[in-house]
């Protein structure tokens, strides 16, 4: 029988281990460097991490409705160590780098697999909590992996930021593996070699481009992914099964996601740099500024689950994409005179939003299917997430140095940093503010996007669950998608 809180406190471990090896190097950058050499090719320490990551996020999802929850979070916390082994022993950077490789692909089964497995053991009430849970620990984690990885770094001790996984993912293993019971049926299966390629193919070369502004590597990447969709109609176990494009209600969970990762990235870029540049706060002040937002998201994904009883999920994500929306027209109105309070309560009603909206996409997503489309539904909604990050990303960078370039003051975001300590202070401060302030607008018309594809989903999901997969047990069938309470099939 599965124990529900030793099981918990293992997903808990490996989505810290997740998430703050995607933030922790960025600290480390000196101390690597001065022991490693090759600064030209640090940048890809962080890259290859968050590229392999998403590339896997939905192999892992599929490969989990296969093979079963269990063996492939053990698998990719296994590969993350390994990786974290290696990083931490490496004697160069390119050794490094593809440690970080290694890592990403494990790091690829962490997050869809941990909130499938809480999805498993969990009825339809109680995923919202559950949910919220886990996305405090990966917000408290990503906040702290900066902070750790920088005192590290000062005691000559940055080996350790890769080491110290090590005995963490150890205890995570050894909780889920004695605590969590998985009933399955092992069949024979075909694995989509060559889908799996297409894809991971595409995703790299559309994210590189996007990162690095190379049009024709987008261009490739999209001829690569439309390849892949034509041959997952005909693949006999596609890694991303061709119904899931058919189903509309997925597909605004899909698109809601990629709109958290677009809306979670605009402020994490930029909103420090507003607060030091243009307001002239401390590093911790502006750091407590966007802090604020990992706040409202817990605190938000603990009501999502009575709001989506009550109201339904399309409701509950609306909800979310209206606070988002508030918040871009009050990150909009910032000027040089307004206060870091105000712009700490910026934060934290996007980060209210964006807690309903994560929980509303995710657990409805989730709900719309069986145990057996579960993984692979989990794993598409954050496959969006991290690519709706990467894009945004690129998206808000053009806009910011589209916007200092037109000043003609300086050439690019990165030069009005440069410029805040010369003599063109003033013009450069004047021209980050402005720079911002286009991002923001931008990301106002992202949010009204994101509610359209939302307000055209239908009330419930289509009915795509097979018969109870393994483990159809209490909390394993729900309320189809969409439902409110009421009419949500009652939990054993």
């Amino acid at each position: 029988m599965t124990r529900r809180g030793p099981v918990v406190a293992g997903l808990m471990l490996s989505v810290a281990l997740a998430a703050m090896d995607a933030t922790i190097v960025a600290t480390a950058v000196p101390a690597i460097v001065g022991d490693l050499g090759s600064f030209s090719l640090f940048p890809w320490v962080i890259a290859v991490y968050l590229l392999a990551q998403a590339v896997f996020t939905p192999v892992y999802g599929r490969l989990a409705d296969v093979y079963g929850r269990r063996p492939m979070l053990l698998a990719g916390t296994t590969i993350f160590m390994l990786g974290s082994l290696l990083a931490g022993l490496s004697q160069n950077m390119p050794v490094l780098i593809a440690a970080r490789v290694l890592q990403g692909v494990g790091a690829g089964a962490i997050q869809p697999i941990t909130q499938t497995i809480a999805a498993d053991i969990y009825p339809l009430a109680r995923r919202g909590r559950i949910s919220a849970l886990l996305s405090t620990v990966w917000g408290t984690a990503a906040l702290l992996g900066p902070l750790l990885g920088g005192l590290l770094s000062e005691l000559g001790l940055w080996r350790w930021i890769f080491l110290l996984n090590l005995p963490v993912g150890i205890a995570a293993v050894a909780m889920v593996t004695t605590f969590l019971r998985e009933p399955f049926e092992r069949r024979p299966h075909r694995l989509d070699v060559l889908g799996t390629t297409l894809l991971g193919a595409g995703v790299v070369a559309v994210m590189t481009g996007l990162q690095d502004a190379t049009w024709w590597a987008v261009l490739l990447g999209l001829a690569l992914l439309a390849a892949f969709l034509r041959w997952e109609r005909h693949a006999a176990e596609p890694v991303v099964p061709p119904w899931i494009w058919r189903d509309r209600f997925l597909l605004g969970a899909f698109i809601g996601s990629g709109t958290v990762g677009m809306m979670m990235i605009a402020p994490a870029l930029y909103l420090p740099t507003y607060a030091q540049g243009v307001l002239g706060a401390g590093a911790v002040a502006a750091g407590f500024a966007l802090a604020v937002q990992s706040l409202g998201w817990p605190l938000a994904a603990g009501l999502a689950d009575r709001l989506y009883l009550r109201y339904g999920f399309r409701a509950t994500a609306l909800a979310g994409l209206v606070l988002v929306a508030v918040s871009a027209v009050m990150y909009v109105a910032l000027t040089p005179s307004s206060s870091l309070v105000y712009m700490g309560a910026c934060s934290f009603v996007n980060g209210f939003g964006l807690g309903l909206l994560s929980v509303s996409c995710l657990v409805g997503a989730q709900s719309a299917v069986g145990w057996e489309r579960r993984g692979v539904v989990t794993g598409g909604v954050m496959f969006f997430r991290i690519v709706g990050g990467a894009v945004g990303a690129a998206l808000f960078a053009a806009v910011a140095n589209a916007s200092a370039r037109s000043s003609g003051t300086v050439a690019s975001v990165d030069e009005v940093a440069a410029a805040l300590e010369g003599p063109r202070a003033r013009a450069a401060r004047a021209a980050l503010a402005a720079a911002v302030h286009h991002v923001f607008l931008v990301m106002g018309v992202v949010v009204l996007l994101g509610v359209l594809a939302v307000v055209v989903m239908p009330r419930r999901g289509a009915s795509l669950r097979p018969e109870a997969g393994p483990g159809a047990e209490a909390g394993h069938e729900n309320a189809s998608a969409g439902e409110p309470a009421g009419e949500a099939e009652p939990s054993p």
